[in-house]
């Protein structure tokens, strides 16, 4: 059993189509595969058929920018109601916050000489649900000023850089308890990664748990093998589920080829059961598609 728990489609910053993606997941011999793109659940219905039509298994999901204590972290958030009104308010907030930041970041690349307008950004996102720094990336791959989106993110884009700009985030307590509030369950995105292993200590984590946690993405290609022990022994010793993903964005984010991180089956067969009892307490469910006949997987209807 192979399962993809964390994959992006042109919908927010990843390259391929929410159906196409779902197709490379076929072809990448995934049997479960989960979209999950920034704030948004947008490509849900269109990733959902495709998977019935290619039989494979499909987890909707949705990745929520967050912050504990001053530093950007990520939770996703699996099998929600994307109407909720509390967590549609913050998917809103997040996805405004991503708008009104472009002009920003515009105006600092401006004076660095660098004039990319905002028509050049909209031009390369295609369909994305709101604008963000990976597109300006992708206009200024366009435009010749840098080779790719991982120098754009090196050289201007990142924290640090001359043309980083804050934007909103929503506090990571709040973003756990919205999506228990919406019927799913949360896991943090790639904890050690990037700035998130400064604030996302043992005992942190401990109290994300108690929270209402339910899982660490422990097997990630921005995290060494052994930040995933580190990981996987937090996760047994609090109860916690153990995912592993590839972070898919398509040509979007070079190294992270579906299925080059999975979820054990173990793992994922307590991922959905606690979907289904997250959906049952949200007295919901249908939060999971799976194929028919299932394919030696828990089905969440």
């Amino acid at each position: 059993m192979r399962a993809d728990l964390h994959t992006h489609s042109h919908r927010s910053d990843g390259s391929d189509s929410p159906a196409e993606l779902v197709r490379a997941a076929a072809a990448a011999h995934l049997d479960v595969v989960a979209l999950t793109d920034h704030d948004s659940a947008v490509g849900w219905p269109e990733a959902a058929a495709t998977a019935r039509e290619v039989g494979i298994g499909f987890v909707p999901g949705i990745e929520i920018s967050c912050s504990l204590r001053g530093v950007g972290v990520h939770l996703l958030a699996y099998g929600v109601d994307p109407t909720h009104p509390g967590l549609a308010a913050e998917l809103m907030r997040g996805l405004e916050s991503r708008g009104q930041r472009l002009p920003a970041i515009l105006a600092r690349l401006k004076e660095l000489g660098i004039d990319i307008g905002a028509e050049a950004v909209r031009a390369v996102a295609g369909p994305a649900a709101a604008l963000g720094r990976p597109h300006v990336a992708d206009a200024l791959v366009a435009a010749g000023e840098v080779a790719d989106r991982s120098e754009a993110f090196d050289r201007l884009l990142s924290p640090g850089r001359p043309a980083y700009v804050l934007r909103r985030a929503a506090p990571l307590r709040e973003a756990i308890a919205l999506v228990a509030a919406a019927g799913g369950v949360s896991v943090l995105a790639h904890p050690f990664a990037r700035g998130g292993r400064r604030v996302l200590t043992p005992d942190a984590v401990r109290a994300l748990a108690a929270d209402g946690l339910t899982g660490l993405e422990a097997w990630h290609q921005d995290q060494s093998a052994a930040d995933a022990r580190r990981l996987v022994a937090l996760a047994d010793d609090l109860d916690l589920v153990a995912t592993g993903s590839s972070d898919y964005h398509g040509t979007g984010k070079l190294d992270h080829d579906l299925g080059c991180h999975t979820t054990p089956a173990a793992q994922l067969d307590r991922l959905l059961v606690a979907m289904a009892a997250a959906a049952t307490a949200a007295s919901r469910a249908d939060q999971a598609v799976m194929p028919e006949p299932p394919v030696g997987i828990a089905v969440v209807r």
